[in-house]
């Protein structure tokens, strides 16, 4: 395991390591998703599927898919950020 690693408990570690692929996973599928409308984030995907420029199926699918994957993200950031900060006391 890298250096983040080196200074938690082994339990806390392999958490740690858990939360970072599932951190880089939801960021790079998010990323797809959005790619693939051809959109930035999930508020213009949103804003194309009413503006009908995009027809809702699947874009709003691929609407909610990427609402999931950033909340999910952002999840396993603050989780992630709580191990390290119980971990630094």
């Amino acid at each position: 395991m890298g250096l983040i690693y080196d200074q938690l408990p082994p339990d806390a570690a392999m958490h740690a390591q858990q939360l970072s692929r599932l951190i880089y996973e939801t960021r790079e599928n998010r990323r797809k998703v959005l790619d693939a409308a051809g959109v930035a984030d999930e508020d213009a995907l949103l804003h194309r599927i009413a503006a009908g420029e995009l027809a809702e199926h699947p874009a709003y699918e691929h609407y909610l898919a990427a609402r999931i994957l950033a909340d999910t993200h952002q999840a396993a950031r603050a989780a992630i950020a709580e191990l390290l900060q119980e971990a630094n006391r």
